[in-house]
């Protein structure tokens, strides 16, 4: 589902805040590792990345897939050195860190809902 410019505004105003005060937990995926060397970036750069998404990034809004959770999995997406990086997150537990579940090149063309 694609969400209004106001609701991603009102996202990026939860986790960016969020962020900087809890951090982020990476999920270890093979994909997600294997992107910063594709990429040729350093952890400390992906997290520059992730602090400056906008509205204009954000490609759509899905429901989460796990059991009893009500939140949604925010898709944006980042041209880094060319590449298409496919970029999912979400809020997280209230007082925790926010949850970075994708961080790799994109498997298909994304379609921005802003650009």
């Amino acid at each position: 589902m694609v969400k209004s410019d106001a609701e991603v505004n009102q996202f990026l105003a939860r986790f960016l805040p969020k962020l900087k005060t809890w951090g982020i937990v990476y999920l270890n995926r093979e994909k997600n590792l294997a992107a910063l060397k594709e990429l040729a970036i350093t952890a400390a750069q992906r997290d520059s990345i992730i602090q400056s998404l906008c509205v204009v990034d954000y490609v759509e809004t899905l429901e989460s897939l796990m059991p009893g959770r009500s939140d949604y999995l925010w898709v944006f997406g980042k041209q880094i050195d060319g590449k298409e990086v496919y970029i999912k997150v979400a809020v997280g537990e209230p007082s925790s860190k926010t949850i970075c579940i994708s961080f790799h090149l994109a498997e298909y063309p994304l379609k921005y809902a802003f650009k």
